[in-house]
């Protein structure tokens, strides 16, 4: 059952908002006044709050406040009731973090349709992320909340991904980083001419998007190459977890420099080395990421094309030379190296 906590100082208004959600089928706490609210708050976290804003001792603004600074009731939706109106009251309460306004008076049917639609906002939002974020911020900050942390993303904090499936845009607003439990991801960028380049690479057990410490935007595409399952921590939980653990923000950034190394040394390859370098180049290191250990590859002609930055048909000429040469071979949409060391060369 649902559990709703409504903190007002009006009796009848109270008694009003108690009667239809009781009869609406809610488990209803109430508070007369902001202490005893928060106090009840943190004592039984439910599922969400309706809050005045005008109340003696403490006011809706300063309850929202308190319970904001707390990570087990952060994340609880917020509802103000009030009988103010104005933009910048508004505005305010949601700068401070609350979901939705309700004026009064309002009719039964606004106020079931409000909580209604902050519960199932809720809900999607913890089917996503397999966590509600108080979990996350509970695990955060236990002693050793980044090992439990770790074992529940891999338990139950996950998503699965189709090949090709996109998980995120370049220029979409920032949500948060992922880690990748099974499967592959590319990041790609695209030309103005519409061409595809990727960009990185990525495989189970590594983490994508660690470039959000410094930016509000994603900087590029990531698309799933294979089925693909991961998990997904939230910005403002990830926030937090640099704040109480210094070596992971450190670790992280290692992560990020060494990302950005290979970025670079991709764009100077596609400046300076030949195609067939290039190619070589692509495989070699498709290869080296593989864990079957029989120098396959598996990777498709535009992704090895996007990869080495260049075009399908040149990759299919290419390869064809390759081939030749005896230095692969093409089987069942993969590449066999055969000679190693020679492509190896002629990669250096």
């Amino acid at each position: 059952m649902i559990r709703v906590l409504i903190i007002e100082d009006n009796d009848s208004i109270r008694e009003n908002i108690i009667e239809v959600l009781t009869l609406s089928g809610y488990e209803v706490d109430t508070a007369i006044n902001g202490k005893i609210g928060i106090d009840k708050a943190l004592k039984n976290k439910p599922d969400i709050i309706l809050c005045d804003i005008m109340m003696p001792e403490l006011d809706g603004y300063g309850v929202l406040y308190i319970l904001n600074k707390n990570p087990e009731t952060q994340t609880i939706p917020f509802i103000f009731l009030t009988a103010k109106a104005d933009k910048s009251d508004i505005r305010k309460g949601m700068e401070l973090g609350a979901d939705d306004y309700l004026t009064k008076p309002f009719d039964d049917a606004e106020l079931l349709r409000a909580i209604e639609c902050r519960i199932k906002k809720r809900d999607a939002q913890q089917l996503y992320y397999g966590h509600t974020a108080e979990s996350l911020n509970s695990l955060i900050s236990n002693k050793n909340g980044l090992t439990e942390l770790k074992e529940k993303m891999l338990e139950r904090s996950s998503r699965e991904y189709k090949t090709n499936q996109y998980i995120h845009y370049e220029g979409d607003r920032v949500t948060g980083i992922y880690y990748i439990i099974s499967g592959k991801v590319k990041t790609v960028k695209h030309t103005k001419e519409g061409r595809e380049l990727i960009t990185g690479i990525y495989r189970e057990g590594e983490y994508l998007d660690l470039n959000i410490i410094s930016i509000d935007c994603y900087s590029d595409t990531a698309i799933a190459l294979e089925a693909t399952t991961l998990s997904f921590l939230p910005i403002e939980q990830l926030d937090r977890l640099l704040f109480l653990h210094p070596d992971i923000g450190a670790k992280f950034i290692k992560i990020l420099t060494r990302n950005i190394r290979e970025k670079e040394q991709r764009l100077l390859q596609i400046a300076y080395m030949s195609v067939r370098k290039r190619i070589a180049e692509a495989i070699i290191k498709m290869a080296e990421q593989n864990d079957n250990g029989d120098n396959s590859v598996k990777i498709t002609r535009d992704n090895l094309a996007a990869l080495s930055g260049t075009s399908p048909e040149t990759v299919s000429r290419t390869l064809s030379d390759f081939k030749a040469e005896g230095l692969i071979e093409k089987n069942a949409g993969a590449l066999l190296i055969i000679n190693f060391d020679k492509l190896n060369t002629l990669k250096n």
